[in-house]
């Protein structure tokens, strides 16, 4: 790289690889959730993921380049994990509690890819170029803090299940009661 313009558009490529990836995984996870809300707020999430594909398009040709996609090494990685996840005995709120997690560790990383490519292309004194990444970081927060409020119930509901389980285990069996 010898320029920020070729670093912003290997990281704008990096960014469409991770988008175009979501939009394939989204539909999984969505499938794989047992609370409403939580299926609402990815499927939600999915539509805007689209959209956000959709802008960095528009970003690709301010800089007249074509769009491309270099493989996302760090969202593979991250759906791998959640796929993993998913795959695993968990059920009921327990499972939406960890598809929470990795779904924030999705935004997390998208927060700061959005954030440095919104700030680069300020450095290159492109604002249309600012104006559309900074739409698609605002939307990432906003899904972030959607996926915190879910999870502020989820949690408890997972807590909980967590309490009738081992209360179960210290009953005595009707078996064992005379």
């Amino acid at each position: 790289m010898k320029t920020l313009t070729e670093l912003f558009l290997e990281e704008l490529s990096d960014a469409y690889s991770a988008e175009q990836q979501l939009v394939k995984a989204l539909p999984k996870v969505a499938e794989n959730v047992s609370s409403s809300e939580l299926r609402e707020a990815i499927e939600h999430h999915h539509e805007q993921t689209q959209e956000h594909v959709h802008r960095l398009e528009q970003v690709f040709e301010l800089f007249d380049v074509k769009p491309k996609a270099k493989k996302c090494e760090a969202m593979a990685g991250l759906i791998e994990e959640t796929d993993d996840f998913m795959g695993e005995d968990y059920e009921g709120p327990v499972k939406d509690a960890g598809i929470i997690a990795n779904a924030q560790k999705v935004e997390h990383y998208e927060i700061a890819l959005y954030g440095t490519l919104r700030t680069w292309a300020g450095l290159l004194d492109k604002q249309e170029a600012v104006d559309l990444l900074e739409e698609t970081e605002n939307e990432e927060k906003e899904a972030d803090e959607a996926l915190l409020g879910i999870a502020e119930s989820i949690n408890v509901e997972a807590n909980e299940g967590e309490g009738a389980d081992e209360e179960a285990e210290t009953r005595p069996s009707k078996a064992g009661r005379k």
